[in-house]
């Protein structure tokens, strides 16, 4: 294999689509996209306000009164113990529930008639009976005409069963500011211990800061193996290739197209890396101020590793995918191929919340070790705990062998495939281009 060649066609590769309008339009688009679908949910459920004019049927007494009193209290942090009780959960202003107590009268089949004659007339929007007899079942029944403003009723719901503890407390004559003291939950606070020393941190933000890797990794090697296979098909279709093969070898074209896309791959993967770091770097120094050193920790090693398993991901898949595009003539068989690795690179998705829950199961330490799984799996795995040095190397060692072997197949059947025209091959016919070549 000559160095000389395979350097050319990753140059024309790299530059190629480095050059490209496509290429610089994802790498500022998809930023934007993933800020918008993260950050605009978030904001518009923050900007926007819901009401619900409730009517009230209370046979206790006193409890309608309880539940107006806490749902109209204004923002702010709920204390402990009995604070927390008499407050009632943190209010949500985003959300204004207004009490109307209607009077319970003897005939209770005609006041629900009634009740649902106000909804429909768009007098109310709904109302509830609070009833010793739901309370024992520990139930309130709540009408409605539509019943998805699951956030309202979440609200109400909390503030409701506040009032009815506190009801109940009295009733059986005990004091209700000893007993929510007593029974006030705690907070596990969450301390990662490594050789560098001990740091609080909190638990989801580990677990998210393992889900973002793991499908940042996913994301772009799933885009860049898809190149791959799509640039094969395009110079197999325009006949480029026949050309090509005159002067370099088939290895040596397969190759140089690997690396190039890679570097490609890794060229923009570093854009969005440091636009992402420039961009959070003010919401991460305020989100430290009030976490108090809760966030996780991404050392240089984190890193290091994240692009090295990209690089053995990306030429694994790549390697197959370019077998596809070789082996096919159009776009539509090479879909069809690509449904043979699909499953090697969603497999890892299934393991994916085992591997963060218990990273050193037998489970997470097999899985993460077997070549096709390995890039995405260690990496979770090193995000969340880092593993034994020997598994490292090991999950290393076995994944680099398995793609050395898998470029050296995937480059045979390249050889052939890449001047075959005309039928889709067979898996039998890709055994002898496998054995022949």
């Amino acid at each position: 294999m000559r160095l000389d060649h395979v350097s050319t066609i990753l140059k024309r590769e790299y530059l190629t689509r480095v050059k490209s309008r496509g290429f610089w339009i994802a790498t500022l688009v998809l930023p934007v996209a993933m800020a918008a679908i993260v950050v605009l949910p978030s904001v518009i459920a923050m900007k926007s306000r819901g009401s619900l004019r409730l009517a009230v049927v209370d046979e206790l007494g006193g409890v309608a009164a309880d539940l107006e009193r806490r749902l109209a209290a204004p923002p702010a942090a709920p204390a402990d113990g009995a604070e927390a009780l008499a407050a009632g959960s943190s209010p949500d202003q985003r959300s204004a529930i207004s009490i109307e107590a209607v009077e319970l009268t003897a005939d209770a089949t005609a006041l629900r008639a009634e009740l649902d004659r106000r909804v429909l007339a768009g007098e109310v929007d709904a109302w509830i009976w609070i009833s010793a007899a739901g309370l024992e079942r520990d139930e309130v029944e709540y009408h409605a005409e539509s019943v998805s403003n699951f956030m309202t009723q979440e609200r109400l719901e909390r503030a409701l069963s506040r009032a009815v503890a506190q009801r109940r407390l009295e009733r059986e004559g005990f004091d209700v500011e000893r007993v929510t003291r007593l029974v006030r939950g705690v907070e596990l606070e969450t301390v990662r211990i490594s050789e560098t020393g001990s740091r609080k941190e909190a638990g989801l933000a580990g677990f998210f800061l393992a889900y973002f890797l793991f499908f940042l990794l996913y994301t772009v090697v799933a885009i860049y193996g898809q190149q791959v296979m799509n640039g094969v098909l395009e110079e197999k279709s325009s006949r480029i290739v026949e050309v090509l093969i005159s002067t370099v070898r088939p290895s040596e074209l397969m190759v140089g197209k690997l690396a190039g896309i890679g570097l490609a791959g890794l060229t923009q993967l570093g854009i969005w890396m440091v636009t992402m770091l420039a961009l959070s770097t003010p919401g991460v120094l305020g989100a430290m101020m009030v976490a108090g050193g809760r966030l996780p920790t991404v050392s240089a090693g984190l890193v290091v590793h994240f692009l090295l398993l990209f690089l053995l991901g990306f030429f694994l898949f790549s390697s197959l995918y370019a077998t596809v595009g070789a082996a096919t003539n159009n776009a539509q068989e090479a879909q069809q191929f690509a449904g043979i690795v699909v499953p090697f690179l969603v497999a890892p998705v299934f393991f994916m919340v085992p591997v963060i829950n218990d990273p050193d199961s037998t489970l997470s330490v097999v899985a993460s070790l077997v070549p096709p799984f390995t890039p995405l799996l260690m990496m979770l795995r090193i995000a969340v705990k880092t593993p034994p040095a020997w598994q490292i190397l090991l999950g290393y060692l076995l994944t680099a062998g398995f793609v050395a072997g898998l470029v050296w197949v995937c480059a045979r059947i390249y050889r052939v495939g890449i001047l075959m025209y005309g039928k889709k091959p067979t898996f039998g016919e890709l055994w002898r281009w496998l054995r022949h070549a």
